[in-house]
Formats: structure tokens, C-alpha cells, sequence
């Protein structure tokens, strides 16, 4: 068996690589959508609730391969109509792998808004006011009071839409990405031992999420507002 895996192992493992890339890239987008989400569903007006809340709504009740596929046809194709009906531009063709990366930051963007809001609501508002009568900036009440709790009670939501989103890069295949799926699917097919190959790429998928599951577990001890659990 390692004779027959040996000959595409390179090509497993750049594939892998932009599995990895596409999934840290996607993640860092998440957490921005995320943050801006929960800041705007705690402290905007009515309209910017009403904004998130239709957002999240959407992104939660989608199949995640129906927005893959809406975002990098449907994108592409809406993009160059616009263009041939303003003359703006001419044919753009949207990348796989940033369409990707939009794609998922967009759809775990939604599950990160509830995880932010959920631990911005689970600090105790008399810390704030404490902090606001002891005359504290804005800036230094955030880092000093919010930022910290808030990571603290937000750690353990992030860390399972981390090793979710991890195996939904997966999704990326579909639309052309040569990523480790794509890939091993493709050595696959060359060899007729698809099973091996999909084996292969079930591994490395293990592999990197029990990696991230300990990093996941230092953080939250690190981190983590109970001292028992550090």
C-alpha cells in the first residue's frame, strides 16, 4: 500500500497545505464577522439587529454547499453582468481559493456572531459601570475588563466552530480547489484505489484536528475565567 500512496504523496501534501491555508484564512474572517456582528446586534439601533438578525438567520438555515456554490457561480456570473450593464469592467473570473475563504468566513461569520454575543452578554454589567465611574477610557475598559472575559467566556464556542470549520473546507473540492480532498480524490481516480486515497485524506483530517483539539485545550486553560480549570 505505501508503494502505491508514495508516488502521490507530494500532491497529497500541497493540497493539504491549502486546506490548512483556506481554513486559517477563513477562521481569521469568521472572527472579524463575528466580532462586528455581535457588536452591532449588543449596542447598534434597531436596524443593524435587524441586519444581523436576518444574516444569521440566512447563514444558519443554508445548506453550507448551496452558499459554496452560490458564491462562486452565482458571484461570478452577477459580477460580469454588472459589468457588461455599467461597462465598468470587463469579464472577471472569481479564484476558487478566495471564494472559498469568503465562503466559509461568511458562513461560521454567522456562528460566531452568537458565540461573541453570548459571552458579551455573560459579563456582569456592574464590572463595566464600575470601571465607567472609576473614569477608565473606552479603549482601557475594553482591553482591562471586556477583552478578557470576553475571550474567556467565547474560547470554548470558538473552539468547536474551529474544528467544524476545519472539516468544512472540505466543500473548497467542489468547486475546482486542489486541496487535500480534490487532490486525493484525483490519485484516486488515477490509481482505481479510491479507498485508499479517501483513507489517506481521512488521516490527515484526524491528524490536524487532534492537533487543533490541543491547541483549542491550552487556550481555554490559559484563558479560562474558573482557576480549577487552569
Amino acid at each position: 500500500m505505501l508503494d502505491l500512496v508514495e508516488p502521490y504523496l507530494p500532491l497529497i501534501l500541497s493540497g493539504t497545505l491549502v486546506t490548512i491555508s483556506v481554513a486559517i484564512l477563513s477562521l481569521s474572517g469568521s472572527l472579524l464577522i463575528g466580532l462586528a456582528g455581535a457588536f452591532l446586534s449588543l449596542a447598534g439601533n434597531d436596524f443593524s439587529r435587524r441586519i444581523v438578525t436576518v444574516y444569521t438567520t440566512l447563514i444558519r438555515g443554508i445548506p453550507d454547499l448551496v452558499l459554496m456554490l452560490l458564491f462562486y457561480f452565482g458571484g461570478q456570473m452577477l459580477l460580469n453582468n454588472l459589468g457588461a450593464a455599467t461597462g465598468l469592467w470587463d469579464y472577471v473570473e472569481i479564484s476558487a481559493f478566495g471564494a472559498g475563504i469568503v465562503t466559509i468566513a461568511v458562513i461560521f461569520g454567522g456562528y460566531m456572531v452568537e458565540t461573541f454575543r453570548g459571552a458579551a452578554l455573560a459579563i456582569p454589567k456592574g464590572q463595566i459601570e464600575a470601571g465607567l465611574a472609576f473614569g477608565l477610557s473606552r479603549r482601557r475598559l475594553f482591553t482591562r475588563i471586556i477583552w478578557p472575559q470576553l475571550l474567556g467566556y467565547a474560547l470554548p464556542g470558538i473552539g468547536n466552530n474551529w474544528q467544524i470549520l476545519m472539516k468544512t473546507t472540505a466543500l473548497v473540492s467542489v468547486i475546482g480547489l486542489q486541496d487535500m480532498v480534490f487532490n486525493s480524490f484525483q490519485a484516486g481516480r488515477a490509481t482505481r484505489h479510491m479507498f485508499v486515497f479517501m483513507g489517506v485524506a481521512m488521516c490527515l483530517y484526524l491528524v490536524i484536528t487532534m492537533i487543533l483539539g490541543f491547541v483549542i485545550h491550552a487556550l481555554t486553560r490559559r484563558y479560562s475565567l474558573d482557576p480549577a480549570a487552569r
